[in-house]
């Protein structure tokens, strides 16, 4: 069903003794929700997968890189609109995901509920994808920032090349008066820990003009530390590669500065920015010898009566019969709040989500009195060998699809 209007509900009553504060504590009313839970919003990542085939399929380290820098991209391109809240995972929920077209599954756990951590394990044929995302919320009086704390670690198998980087952070502006609009910034650093090459991307703020809205910047750095491709684009809309010669004629010709990896300043930072495209409506400089690597597809027609989601996140919560039988119980498309959003039911997605909420607090405070502690089921906290920090490991007998050690949340 179509998303509920916001307009009669004010959010401002709600944050308004929160400023400064950590929101993941938070209750929200159900209206600001969308029909998906947060481990559901996790499997985004996976939108573009072909990207990482790409990757997969050259022969050029560099070119490899290009392609995996494109696919950290990707992931920010279906947060564009995106204004809704997803729904909190319930300690234990999970949700899974085969798609056998794009040659991937994905497993999903939440390990963790204070703080709130969302693990992920994706399985291919070609590579291996796996992370935990501890996102940050805080409201600072016009605007929520989201800090997605997390490395994501993919290894691609025939090079035997583990990739690692963070996600930049995200801002939601004019949470209380104005129109909503949203931006990336930040730089990201994405490392190939065999070869030495890094990518080293900009997020560009968009400044009180609205110049860089969506734009970022960057180059491959080989072994040496010289730069060997420059990037540019936009998260919601296209990544290019350009050779430096090419890269260095254009910036000269246009009178620009070198780019520039500091964070610009940003005048008012909650005003509604009108964006300056660099040509015509598109971010493709038209420059000789570019290379397209991503292009971000197009929304649905009516996405944003839908929450203003992608073709992708639409399929997210589809539930067949056949499927029922073999998912575990703590699958979020199980979920009867989700589900009653999505159906149009808000006073009867409230009401689960109550009653699930209560569930679990009382969950935690038997495990308290019987100090005991909460243990996942198919994540086991361990060592990274490749940042030498803690990360969350799969246990692979998920796909076995033996539920007996499956709570009951829902």
């Amino acid at each position: 069903m179509p998303m509920f209007s916001r307009n009669d509900f004010s959010v401002w009553s709600i944050l308004k003794q929160c400023i400064g504060k950590e929101l993941s504590k938070i209750t929200m009313p159900v209206i600001f929700n969308e029909p998906l839970s947060f481990v559901q919003r996790v499997v985004e990542y996976m939108e573009y997968a072909p990207l990482i085939q790409k990757a997969c399929e050259s022969r050029d380290p560099v070119e490899r890189l290009e392609y995996v820098t494109a696919f950290a991209v990707s992931a920010a391109a279906s947060n564009w609109e995106r204004l809704g809240k997803p729904f909190n995972p319930l300690l234990g929920e999970t949700y899974e995901l085969e798609r056998e077209d794009l040659g991937f599954k994905i497993a999903c756990e939440q390990v963790s509920h204070h703080p709130p951590v969302s693990a992920f394990h994706v399985t291919s044929d070609q590579y291996t994808f796996h992370g935990a995302i501890h996102p940050k919320l805080k409201f600072w009086g016009r605007s929520v920032e989201v800090t997605p704390k997390g490395t994501v670690t993919l290894t691609l198998t025939k090079w035997g090349e583990t990739y690692t980087w963070t996600n930049v952070n995200c801002c939601i502006h004019n949470i209380i008066v104005g129109k909503l609009w949203i931006e990336h910034y930040g730089v990201m650093e994405i490392t190939n820990h065999k070869t030495r090459h890094k990518t080293v991307l900009n997020f560009k703020p968009s400044g009180w003009t609205g110049k860089d809205l969506h734009r970022l910047e960057g180059y491959i750095y080989d072994e040496n530390k010289k730069k060997v491709r420059a990037l540019y684009g936009k998260w919601v809309e296209a990544l290019y590669s350009y050779d430096m010669k090419t890269w260095e004629m254009f910036t000269a010709q246009k009178g620009r500065k070198d780019i520039d990896i500091q964070p610009e300043a940003n005048t008012d930072p909650d005003a509604v920015p009108e964006e300056v495209p660099v040509k015509g409506s598109s971010c493709d400089l038209a420059l000789s010898q570019q290379r397209l690597l991503w292009t971000a597809e197009p929304r649905p027609v009516d996405s944003q009566k839908y929450y203003s989601f992608t073709l992708f996140a639409l399929m997210l919560n589809e539930l067949h019969e056949e499927d029922r039988a073999k998912l575990p119980p703590t699958d979020s498309r199980l979920r009867p709040d989700i589900r009653k959003l999505e159906e149009g039911d808000l006073d009867g997605a409230a009401e689960f989500k109550h009653e699930m909420e209560e569930k679990q607090r009382t969950a935690r405070k038997v495990r308290k009195d019987s100090k005991q502690t909460w243990s996942p089921k198919w994540f086991r906290l361990d060592t990274n060998p490749h940042t030498g920090k803690e990360d969350w490991i799969f246990n692979p007998d998920y796909w076995k699809r033996k539920w007996d050690r499956c709570p009951d949340i829902f």
